[in-house]
C-alpha cells in the first residue's frame, strides 16, 4: 500500500514538472549553503588548528601586543629585550626561555626575488633542540642546523619546491638573502603548519648580523617545568612583566598564551562563523518549507476532482493525507539529497581554487556524513511539515462537493 502511495506522489511530482523543481530549488539552496560552508568551516578549523599544533602544551608563547599584519612581534611598539628573558627566567616553574627572531626579508633565487620569513635558531644546542622537538620540525633532506653551521641554512618544504622560485631547491642550492650568500644544508619535511612550510631558518648570529638586529627579539618560547603549572605559571610571568613595566591588570601590551588557549579562541571563532551560517541556511529553509506549502495547497484545488474520485470509489480520509504527507516530504527530500550533492562540489569547487591561488591547502574540504545525513533528514521534515496543513484541507474536502467542482 504505502509503495503506491509513493509511486503515485512521484508520478503527481513529475506531472506538475516545472512548479515541482522551482518548489525544491528553496530547500537545495539553503542544503547546498549548510554543506558547502560547514564542510568548509571544518576543514579551515582543521587547517588551522594545525598550526597550533608546532607548540606543545609544555611551552608558553610571550610577545608583546603589535599594531599590524607581520610577523609576530615585528610590529610590536615596544619590543621585548634580554631584560625581559631575564625576568621570565626567574619565574618558578620555567625551565627555559628561548628568544626568538622571525622576520621578513628579501630572499634571491634562480633570478627571481622574493619576500620570505626568515626565523632564528638558537646558539645553544639544547634550546635548539627543544625548538625542532616542539615544533616538530623533522629533515627531508640533509641536516639539521646548529651553532656550527655559519652562513648556512634551513628551509622549509615549500620554499624548496619549484612553485617558489621557478626552480627546486636542493641541498647544496646558494640562496642570496638581504644581498648575502647562505648555503642550504637542509630541506624540512612538509608540516601541518603553512608558516614552518615557508621558513627559512638561519643561526641567531648570523640573523642578528645580516639584519643589524640589537638587543631585541620578537617572541619568548618558555619551556616549561610541568604541563600541569602552565596555567599558574603563565599568570606568574604576566603579575612579573606587569610589575617590571609597572602596568595594570588589563592594561598590558604583552600576551602570553599557552596553545590550549590559542585553539580554544581560534575554535571559538570558527563555530560563530558555522552558527551564522547555520542561521542563514534556516531562513533560506523556512522560504522553501513555505514554497511547498504553497505548492501544495495549490495541488489540493487543482486536483478537488481527483480527490473527490478517490473518496468515492473508497479512499479514506487518512490515505489522501497519506498521499499529499509523501508528495511533500519527497519535495523536501529530493531537494536536501541535490542540495547536499550540489554543496559538496561547491565546497571542492572553492577548496580548489583556493589551493591553487594559495598553494596550501589551507581550505581542504572535511566530510561530516553525520551533517550529511543530517540535512537530507531535515530537509525532508521541513517537506514533510510543510504538507501537513494542504493535506489535512485536502482529506477534509466533501466526496461530492469535490466531484462537482
Amino acid at each position: 500500500m504505502i509503495k503506491d502511495y509513493i509511486t503515485l506522489a512521484f508520478a503527481n511530482l513529475r506531472h506538475r514538472g516545472i512548479r515541482s523543481w522551482l518548489t525544491i530549488l528553496g530547500i537545495f539552496i539553503g542544503i547546498a549553503a549548510v554543506v558547502s560552508l560547514i564542510s568548509l568551516g571544518a576543514g579551515l578549523q582543521k587547517a588551522v588548528t594545525g598550526q597550533f599544533s608546532t607548540l606543545s602544551v609544555d611551552k608558553l608563547t610571550i610577545q608583546n601586543a603589535g599594531t599590524g599584519f607581520g610577523p609576530p612581534g615585528s610590529t610590536s611598539v615596544r619590543k621585548l629585550t634580554s631584560h625581559d628573558v631575564e625576568i621570565i627566567s626567574n619565574v618558578p616553574g620555567v625551565e627555559e626561555t628561548i628568544p626568538r627572531l622571525i622576520r621578513i626579508a628579501k630572499t634571491e633565487y634562480n633570478k627571481e626575488a622574493k619576500f620570505v620569513y626568515l626565523a632564528d635558531i638558537p646558539e645553544d644546542e639544547r634550546k635548539a633542540d627543544i625548538i625542532y622537538e616542539g615544533g616538530e620540525l623533522r629533515i627531508k633532506e640533509g641536516k639539521l642546523l646548529y651553532s656550527e653551521n655559519k652562513n648556512n641554512i634551513l628551509i622549509g618544504s615549500d620554499i624548496a619546491s619549484e612553485k617558489q622560485f621557478g626552480k627546486e631547491i636542493t641541498i647544496g642550492s646558494k640562496l642570496k638573502i638581504n644581498g648575502k650568500d647562505f648555503n642550504v644544508i637542509g630541506v624540512l619535511e612538509k608540516s601541518s603548519s603553512f608558516q614552518i612550510n615557508s621558513v627559512i631558518l638561519m643561526n641567531n648570529e648570523d640573523i642578528t648580523s645580516l639584519l643589524e638586529i640589537d638587543d631585541e627579539t620578537d617572541l619568548i618560547v618558555v619551556q616549561l617545568e610541568s604541563k600541569d603549572v602552565a596555567k599558574d605559571t603563565a599568570e606568574k610571568i604576566k603579575e612579573e612583566l606587569r610589575k617590571d613595566r609597572k602596568e595594570d591588570v588589563g592594561e598590558e601590551d604583552f600576551s602570553v598564551q599557552t596553545p590550549l588557549e590559542a585553539i580554544a579562541s581560534v575554535n571559538t571563532i570558527l563555530n560563530i562563523i558555522n552558527l551564522i551560517v547555520s542561521g542563514i541556511a534556516a531562513i533560506s529553509l523556512l522560504v522553501g518549507g513555505i514554497g511547498i506549502m504553497n505548492t501544495m495547497y495549490t495541488s489540493v484545488v487543482e486536483r478537488t476532482r481527483e480527490i473527490g474520485v478517490m473518496k468515492a470509489i473508497g479512499a479514506r480520509n487518512k490515505d489522501i493525507m497519506l498521499i499529499f504527507l509523501i508528495e511533500s516530504g519527497l519535495l523536501g527530500l529530493v531537494g536536501g539529497i541535490l542540495g547536499a550533492i550540489i554543496g559538496l562540489g561547491m565546497a571542492f569547487g572553492v577548496s580548489s581554487l583556493a589551493s591553487s591561488f594559495l598553494g596550501e591547502n589551507i581550505l581542504a574540504v572535511s566530510i561530516s556524513w553525520p551533517l550529511l545525513i543530517f540535512a537530507v533528514a531535515f530537509s525532508f521534515a521541513i517537506g514533510t511539515l510543510s504538507g501537513i496543513m494542504p493535506a489535512i484541507q485536502a482529506s477534509r474536502l466533501n466526496p461530492v462537493e469535490a466531484l462537482r467542482k
